[in-house]
């Protein structure tokens, strides 16, 4: 098989090592942070066993699943021998384009470097490599493990071989790909992100609370969690960085961040990671409570 290499060891560079390794592929696990990496491992572990105490996968999978992950603090040694890259590290531009440099003096001529951004130009990576076209977004959802879209998206120069390269992949890990071309937001958030911030607005502008706004689209719509919890899930100030995005890439006023999104990222209140966001969330419980902020 073969062998794949994941940059950052967080959420969704360990769900991204897991399904990799859960599929017969070697992986090598890179981050910076030692304490990071064992983290990670810990995460993997954990979420393989759920998966056999479910009876999806076997003891036996998911001990070779383990086997399969190695980790590296080096970059460049974590990269060497690489056929695909997957850098799945903070959503930061410059650090990217950093990461991308990088990538593109250490690793093979024919290997693929796929970026898991969710709003960041691939064009814009993809240039400051001297091989464009064999750099291509490779955006899954989270959790990794569980979710199975993979949003496939092709820079200006992408090679059509790296797409069909890439949808092969995708297909080899159980989920289902859709290539998509690389304008701000692609599709998943081009769509997903204004409708949260439509949902932020109808609160800053008193149409309704938290809890009734996402009653209306759960019991309404069908979606399976209200935009206003599915923001908090994501974190706030991703969602801002992406409507910031969307902003500046398109020069619309329609893309305009709701202030009081602004406001609540300014103020630290980003969702699940803080503990407050639109809900308070207490350790332990999965009782979805509105912030009080919203009931004065």
């Amino acid at each position: 098989m073969e062998k794949i290499a994941v940059i950052g060891a967080g959420t969704m560079g360990n769900g991204i090592a897991h399904v990799f390794a859960q599929n017969g592929y070697p992986v090598t696990l890179v981050d910076v942070s030692a304490s990071q990496l064992e983290k990670a491992i810990e995460v993997i572990s954990k979420n393989l066993e759920r998966q056999v105490g479910k009876g999806t996968i076997t003891d036996a999978v998911k001990t070779e699943s383990l086997s399969r992950i190695k980790t590296e603090t080096d970059l460049t040694k974590g990269v060497a021998d690489a056929e695909l890259v997957v850098e799945a590290a903070t959503e930061n531009t410059q650090l990217k384009l950093d990461i991308f440099r990088q990538l593109d003096a250490h690793t093979s001529s024919d290997c693929i470097l796929a970026t898991n951004t969710s709003s960041i130009s691939i064009t814009k990576i993809a240039a400051v490599t001297k091989k464009p076209g064999k750099v291509i977004g490779m955006h899954f959802m989270n959790p990794v493990p569980v979710m199975k879209l993979v949003e496939i998206i092709n820079g200006y120069g992408t090679e059509k071989w790296v797409t069909e390269k890439i949808i092969d992949y995708t297909q080899s890990l159980g989920k289902t790909p859709c290539a998509v071309n690389d304008y701000p937001g692609f599709i998943a958030n081009r769509i997903l992100m204004p409708m949260i911030n439509e949902a932020i607005y109808s609160l800053y502008e008193s149409v309704a609370g938290v809890s009734e706004i996402d009653t209306v689209m759960k019991l309404g719509m069908a979606h399976p969690m209200g935009p206003l919890q599915l923001a908090d899930f994501i974190g706030l100030d991703v969602c801002l960085a992406i409507m910031r995005v969307l902003h500046d890439g398109f020069a619309q006023p329609k893309y305009a961040p709701c202030p009081l999104l602004v406001n609540m990222v300014t103020a630290g209140k980003l969702g699940v990671k803080s503990g407050e966001g639109f809900y308070f969330y207490t350790p332990g419980s999965k009782d979805a409570v509105p912030s009080s902020t919203f009931s004065r």
